[in-house]
């Protein structure tokens, strides 16, 4: 018997959560979830059963990621300054984005797993992420489990150095996450640096479109001294800030007085601190959330 509509619609959010965080991208992860669907849906009209639904969704869902990440892999190189993920929002609109927030969810983890090639990346996240066994993912990325395993091992490696920490005291961390906007809202320097770690990354992600580092800023005093500079400005140039949530993490929404996206600020919080700053700035990566200023006007004056 065909799957109904709903119930194929039930298996979007499955479909979501693997493709975003193969591609660290709302838009191409919908498109994914759109083809993955799709496909799903021609099987079911032509009267093939689809025994086990969840399997059959997850195997689309990844081979079509990993096609997607192949075919932008050119792009990616050639990527002008830090690339950082798409933000996804915590209290999103969409049914299908309501996916499970954990720690593979964060800009900070996302923005790692760049270091990984599509087979790699595919076969860390359904193991580490939807504990799926070395037979299953073998069957989904077409190699043997033995050679799945390797594969594993490799990608564990390659993240180990830069893969972020994550402790579960939610009171500390947000008490800290007030102290650290109302700080940076003020623009008090030793404020800031108070509240951020001593070796804090601060990085922008312009993608040429938009003003932004080129290369990271390090340590507590410089990111302090660079966030206080950009509240200045942004006083001058009349924005707003508002506290909020991505990827399961606390950020920093930025506007026009009219309420159009500049940037979202996303915030990682290790050992008490704020220990990695992400400034997504890329006007490319903002328009799922709403309307989109032009923050190149702004700064060159014009209202």
């Amino acid at each position: 018997m065909p799957a109904s509509t709903a119930e194929l619609g039930e298996l979007r959010p499955l479909m979501f959560s693997i493709a975003y965080r193969m591609l660290g991208s709302v838009t191409e992860a919908e498109d994914v979830v759109q083809e993955a669907y799709l496909r799903l849906h021609e099987r079911s009209l032509g009267g093939e059963p689809i025994e086990r639904p969840e399997a059959f969704a997850s195997t689309v869902a990844t081979r079509l990621a990993i096609d997607a990440r192949r075919s932008a892999r050119r792009t990616r190189e050639l990527y002008t300054g830090t690339w950082l993920p798409e933000p996804l929002p915590d209290d999103d609109a969409d049914p299908a984005h309501r996916v499970e927030r954990d720690e593979t969810l964060s800009f900070a983890f996302l923005a790692v797993l760049e270091r990984l090639g599509p087979v790699e990346r595919a076969v860390f996240i359904l193991r580490e992420v939807f504990d799926v066994d070395y037979e299953g993912i073998a069957e989904i990325v077409d190699r043997d489990p033995a050679a799945c395993r390797q594969i594993m091992h490799r990608a564990r490696v390659r993240i180990a150095d830069g893969r972020p920490r994550f402790e579960a005291d939610a009171a500390r961390d947000a008490a800290l996450t007030d102290a650290f906007f109302t700080a940076l809202e003020a623009g008090d320097v030793d404020a800031l640096a108070n509240v951020l770690a001593d070796d804090v990354v601060f990085y922008g992600d312009g993608g040429g479109k938009a003003p932004a580092i080129l290369h990271p800023i390090h340590g507590a005093v410089a990111v302090a001294r660079f966030l206080a500079g950009l509240v200045r400005r942004g006083v001058d140039m009349g924005v707003r800030l508002e506290p909020t949530r991505m990827n399961g993490e606390p950020a920093l929404r930025v506007t026009t007085s009219a309420g159009a996206e500049l940037s979202v600020l996303m915030v990682h919080i290790e050992d008490g601190r704020v220990a990695v700053l992400g400034n997504q700035l890329n006007p490319d990566k903002l328009h799922h959330l709403g309307a989109v200023g032009d923050l190149n006007a702004l700064v060159a004056g014009e209202r």
